[in-house]
């Protein structure tokens, strides 16, 4: 009976492929589907949001949110979305030279901006459709708080939560692919996701939708005064902006999720199935015979 995932030798390769087949994917298709793993993400978040936002419990929260937020991930891999958290693993295509490092980049930049717009969509509909006027407006409270703890964190907190945020993501994606079956890549999806959101790590895609939604929802007087029930101050409030959300967030953010995921999950498995190393050594004292060094110096001659 054959079996049903794939050996950790076996992802390697296949990411191979995946890879080469992302970077040449056109890029109006790249845009398109771009748009639609930012969309999904971005339910994801917002489903999470309305899950925990009357708990009082933090941890009980965010395991909540953890079970909830999977759900994103498991849409986007199944439906074939192109997610930019998961695209850093295009670089195991680059060192084995199967894909150009401009071509990788290509496909970053366009499928980026794509999760953005998508993104940017779904908070939109949020915001108009009357949603975080649940509870009283608690929810749209919950979403400023939110966005103001994002924006709070120094550059080396969000650097540093990125990269365990996408050390983890796609290690979730790495096991939905040694999977051959639906069932296991939602069960291989589920458990690494959960893990992330539990522990409070930072992904710049969910990002797009959590501090954009914090952003917009301070127009709301309503929402503003949930908000500081829940502790958030008229200074911090004052903090969270555009500028902060780029700054403060998005770019240490998308910078630790690269870090995360091509390094610690693409190259780490790439040298610990695929790379060859160096020559062992009896192949190394083989060259190094008294008779090939005697042919060789008389080549030389």
């Amino acid at each position: 009976m054959a079996n049903m995932y794939l050996s950790p030798k076996e992802i390697t390769e296949e990411y191979v492929a995946i890879g080469q087949k992302k970077a040449s994917t056109p890029a109006y298709k790249l845009f398109i589907l771009g748009i639609l793993a930012g969309a999904l993400i971005a339910f994801a978040s917002e489903g999470s949001n309305v899950a925990i936002h009357t708990l009082d419990s933090v941890g009980l929260g965010k395991l909540l949110a953890g079970i909830i937020f999977g759900t994103g991930l498991m849409m986007v891999v199944i439906t074939g979305a192109e997610l930019f958290t998961g695209n850093t693993l295009i670089v195991i295509s680059c060192i084995e030279k199967k894909v150009r490092w401009l071509d990788m980049l290509r496909n970053w930049v366009i499928v980026y901006l794509g999760n953005f717009i998508g993104a940017l969509t779904i908070v939109m509909f949020i915001i108009y459709s009357g949603q975080l006027d649940f509870s009283g407006g608690l929810l749209g409270g919950f979403t400023i708080k939110t966005a103001v703890y994002k924006t709070g964190l120094t550059f080396s907190q969000a650097l540093l939560m990125g990269i365990m945020c996408n050390w983890l993501v796609c290690l979730a994606v790495w096991m939905a692919a040694a999977a051959k079956d639906i069932a296991g890549k939602v069960l291989a999806i589920f458990f690494p996701i959960m893990l992330f959101i539990t522990s409070g790590f930072e992904h710049s895609i969910a990002n797009m939708y959590y501090i954009p939604a914090g952003i917009i929802a301070k127009m709301n007087p309503v929402w503003v005064e949930q908000a500081e029930a829940l502790g958030v101050t008229a200074a911090k409030l004052a903090h969270l902006n555009w500028e902060s959300f780029i700054v403060n967030n998005l770019i240490p953010v998308t910078l630790g999720n690269i870090i995360g995921g091509s390094l610690f999950v693409g190259v780490f498995y790439w040298l610990g199935t695929l790379y060859k190393g160096r020559p062992a050594a009896a192949e190394r004292t083989d060259r190094l015979m008294p008779g090939k060094l005697d042919n060789a110096w008389a080549k030389s001659k």
